[in-house]
């Protein structure tokens, strides 16, 4: 059944008209973007109804002037407004005085003025809360702004309101504040649809700011920060962006597995993947460590022992358990002596923790890990459909505690059949502006804020790089450069051969050229084994796009064609050749110059916004020593 799409829309109640305030499907709240990121400010809907749902931010009560005190009956005023008293008789005067008297006044025939009532004593009566008007400002993920919501404490109780993280959807009507401040709009609540209060109590968030390294234990509330939603709106909108310009220039998007058999880059940090019994593998891990360095005849002389223990127990019924133990004794020494016949000799250590996991055992049959890359395979669909990319997950299981390093990351990878390195290169170019642009055009009032709280100098740097085009150098130009410096001293000595240093980059690129460069024809040891030779026999055909302030946003390459280098590659690096042969297929079958990059897209994301750690930036981030959510 087709979904109608819901279409909100607000009536004045003074005008005939509606006006279209957003085009949220499925629900019929108001998303504060539409109100707030007017040029307006939202002033044109003044006197509209409408639903708006959202977290307090902040709040306040302000106490109504309490009531005057009731006046006094007429008849007990004269003119001028002076107290008149009414007289009192005597008689009234001992009824009201002593009881003993109006007792007995009570029994000759009473009297005409009724008793008064006992006073009586006890816990005074609970007091009414005085009457009071809550000021919230509410904001629900949308924009930066928040929209301050009026509530009369006769519509709740403030203590359900006021506390920070309470969510609300609340009905009422858009007005201009009575006093002048930074609010242009306010919405005055005349029902509230739901409340879900806060244990303030246990709540990590406050009206206070609290530090970045700090909200990383909480990456179930960090959203709730104005810092982090920006940084996740920004984010989210780079994600689209991606998807955009590969689909206006043709590329087909192409997901890659995440479960592998193969390094693609050949570092050797990967996580494997298993389904074995942990228990099971750690027990013969452990009799691994029993029998290193114990000898054939010493355990069979252990097992002579033992067996002869078991006999003598065995005709004393006086010590059941302790014979039972040794039963148990003597059969695992049995078992650590079968499996030292089965090899024939003691193996050293080394030898036997590498037999202890038995792959075929396991759920693949084979030993599998989570990808550090998709390009091996992103390869096998260039070859067929031209131009293609895919954005996902990648793993690396590094144990540096970078600030630009996480277990997991995401990717942009992209693999263009029929193309060469110049290719790769701009097309890399335009893909890194084309973001930056974007940002500047779409995320105006993120970017806004992230210049006021974050980085100042955010907007500019952007609009540089947009205006501006990338220094093509060489690697060996970069060597000569920087072997010409003699106002700094590197703390790694520059020479041919060795791997930028993020100060070697820095220095490049923040006082050299001050704009991006493209450093390009990198030595075949510092990159992949799939790299392309170039004819000098020491260089391959790689390269890496690098930002001022920051470092390596984009890497890549053209991809080695031809079968007889690539295998040669594959050998001279000792890589096991039966994890490849699907890769050299492709170079055996129809092969074609291809080249392609790769984009750290949290590291995209981390350079945009000036944050320092690429923690912060990755909405539930996994690094050495901390899954943050099980």
């Amino acid at each position: 059944m087709a979904s109608e799409e819901a279409t909100a829309t607000v009536t004045s109640p003074a005008a005939t008209t509606t006006t279209k305030l957003f085009n949220y499907s499925y629900s019929n709240r108001v998303l504060l973007k539409t109100l707030m990121e007017r040029s307006d400010g939202g002033l044109q809907f003044v006197g509209q109804r409408i639903v708006i749902g959202g977290w307090v931010k902040s709040s306040k009560e302000v106490r109504k002037p309490s009531p005057p005190p009731p006046q006094l009956a007429d008849d007990h005023r004269v003119d001028g407004g002076e107290t008149k008293h009414k007289d009192v008789s005597c008689v009234e005067m001992l009824q009201s005085r002593i009881p003993f008297i109006r007792s007995i006044l009570e029994v000759f025939g009473g009297s005409a003025y009724p008793p008064r009532k006992k006073q009586e004593y006890g816990p005074p009566k609970p007091t009414p809360p005085l009457p009071s008007t809550v000021y919230l400002l509410v904001t629900d993920g949308s924009t930066v702004a928040s929209l301050q919501v009026v509530v009369d404490s006769s519509l709740a109780s403030p203590s359900k309101l006021l506390p920070t993280g309470t969510c609300i959807l609340v009905e009422g009507l858009l007005k201009q504040p009575s006093a002048k401040g930074k609010h242009v709009i306010e919405l005055e609540a005349d029902k509230i649809l739901h409340i879900g209060i806060v244990e303030s109590d246990l709540y990590p968030l406050s009206k206070k700011r609290v530090p970045l390294d700090m909200l990383r234990d909480y990456p179930h509330f960090r959203p709730r920060t104005t810092t982090v939603a920006s940084v996740m709106r920004i984010r989210s909108s780079l994600s689209f962006a991606t998807h955009s310009f590969f689909e206006h220039h043709g590329f087909l998007d192409v997901q890659v597995p995440i479960i592998t058999t193969s390094d693609c880059e050949g570092l050797g940090k990967l996580f494997r993947v298993t389904t074995l019994d942990q228990k099971a593998d750690k027990e013969k891990l452990n009799t691994i460590h029993e029998i290193e360095g114990i000898s054939l005849e010493t355990l069979k002389a252990a097992a002579k022992e033992k067996s002869n223990l078991v006999e003598i127990l065995k005709r004393s019924d006086s010590n059941r358990e302790a014979q039972i133990a040794a039963i148990k004794d003597l059969k695992k020494t049995n078992e650590l002596i079968s499996q030292l016949e089965a090899k024939g000799k003691t193996k050293p250590a080394t030898s036997l923790k590498a037999d202890k996991v038995d792959s075929s055992e396991d759920f693949f049959s084979c030993q599998t890990y989570l990808t550090i890359s998709g390009h091996l395979h992103l390869e096998s669909y260039a070859c067929a459909l031209g131009n293609v990319y895919s954005f996902g997950p990648r793993f690396q299981a590094d144990k540096t505690d970078s600030a630009k390093q996480a277990a997991e990351m995401w990717m942009v990878e992209v693999e263009m059949a029929f193309a060469q390195l110049e290719d790769s290169m701009n097309c890399a170019d335009d893909f890194f502006k084309y973001l930056c642009k974007w940002v500047l055009e779409k995320c105006t009032e993120d970017m806004k804020f992230v210049a006021k709280r974050i980085d100042i100098t955010c907007i500019n740097r952007l609009q540089q790089i947009v205006f501006s085009s990338s220094e093509m150098v060489s690697y060996n130009e970069v060597i000569d450069v920087l072997k010409r410096v003699t106002d700094k001293k590197f703390e790694r000595n520059v020479e041919w051969g060795v791997c930028l240093t993020t100060e070697h980059l820095s220095y490049l690129t923040d006082y050299v050229f001050k704009k991006p460069i493209m450093i390009y024809n990198y030595p075949k040891e510092a990159k992949p084994f799939f790299f392309r030779m170039n004819d000098d026999m020491k260089t391959v055909a790689a390269f890496d796009l690098v930002v001022p302030k920051f470092g390596v946003v984009i890497s890549g390459s053209q991809n080695e064609e031809r079968l007889d280098m690539i295998t040669s590659r594959v050998k001279e690096l000792g890589l096991p050749r039966e994890k490849y042969e699907w890769y050299l297929d492709l170079r055996r079958h129809g092969t074609v110059k291809h080249s392609g990059f790769t984009l750290r897209f949290d590291l995209m994301v981390l350079f945009i916004t000036g944050l320092t750690n690429v923690r912060d930036v990755i909405p539930f981030p996994r690094s050495y020593g901390k899954a943050a959510i099980n």
